[in-house]
């Protein structure tokens, strides 16, 4: 991966964790679940996914990417929460036997 775009990653990730750390909001409700007497771990996770454009397709405003169109790669295994969490949203997950 170019150096370049590791670093407009990193940035990206930087800005997206500072965000959520001047949120107001956020530290209202963490604040809320600690004076309820509870630990609080916040773990985010984001998928960014990035396409290289041709510089043709640049110039002519074209892109030849899906922007909704997600490729899987490798296995996700999901635990016994993550199932419940999902069924409450009454999402389904077709599992490979």
């Amino acid at each position: 991966m170019e150096e370049s775009l590791k670093s407009k990653m990193q940035d990206l990730g930087n800005a997206i964790n500072e965000s959520l750390s001047d949120s107001e909001r956020i530290a209202e409700a963490i604040g809320e679940i600690k004076r309820a007497g509870y630990d609080v771990f916040l773990v985010l996770e984001a998928t960014i996914g990035f396409n290289k454009r041709d510089e043709d397709d640049e110039a002519a405003g074209v892109s030849d990417a899906e922007p909704n169109e997600l490729t899987a790669v490798g296995k996700v295994r999901f635990t016994t929460q993550d199932q419940r969490f999902l069924k409450a949203l009454r999402i389904t997950i077709d599992e490979e036997v």
